[in-house]
């Protein structure tokens, strides 16, 4: 399983005993797992008092690297001994992934499978658009984009909205242009 570096720096501090201690990362796990599955609906799970030894925001860092591997297990469909191989390499203890595969097993069938694929994009608008000012600051002078993606999951229409500066439209532009070679060059395969 690749993993970036930012999700492995948060496993590592995740698995790190000095950092989480052993009474607090099994409910750090679970929060984890339950914050998957209520799909945003229980904002206060990083409140939980059994939490308060971590640090805010590495506490944060260590619930959004465990969620992105939960994610990307379930993705895979990962069996127990991927998902131990690779915490192992993360320098995490047996008992430490015991606990967590154990949390896995158990809810990675609640997992709803067509929530890990993404929508299909079906059109794109875009619009031009400049800030003369800002509360802040009198003259900004920016142009930037507003770009309206429309995609189908599932049969139903949703709308994707956001903005970008001209640098990030063209980052975005690049990055799709090589996910397109990439699927070209999978396809003549």
């Amino acid at each position: 399983m690749e993993l970036s570096d930012s999700v492995q720096r948060g496993l590592r501090s995740l698995g790190d005993e000095s950092v989480v201690d052993h009474a607090t990362f099994p409910a750090l796990v679970d929060v984890c797992f339950r914050s998957l599955l209520s799909a945003g609906r229980d904002a206060g799970l990083l409140e939980e008092p059994e939490l308060k030894q971590v640090e805010g925001v590495l506490l944060k860092r260590i619930h959004a690297a465990t969620t992105t591997f939960i994610l990307e297990a379930v993705r895979q469909n990962a069996d127990e001994s991927t998902i131990s191989s690779c915490l192992e390499d993360l320098s995490f203890s047996s008992e430490r992934i015991e606990i967590l595969y154990s949390c896995y097993q158990v809810t990675s069938t609640s997992f709803p499978h067509h929530c890990l694929q993404p929508a299909h994009i079906t059109d794109v608008s875009w619009r031009l658009q400049y800030h003369v000012k800002n509360g802040v600051v009198d003259k900004v002078n920016e142009p930037f984009y507003l770009i309206s993606l429309n995609t189908e999951n599932k049969g139903s229409p949703e709308d994707i909205t956001f903005t970008c500066t001209m640098e990030q439209l063209q980052d975005m532009v690049g990055k799709l242009k090589d996910a397109a070679k990439s699927a070209e060059k999978a396809s003549q395969m």
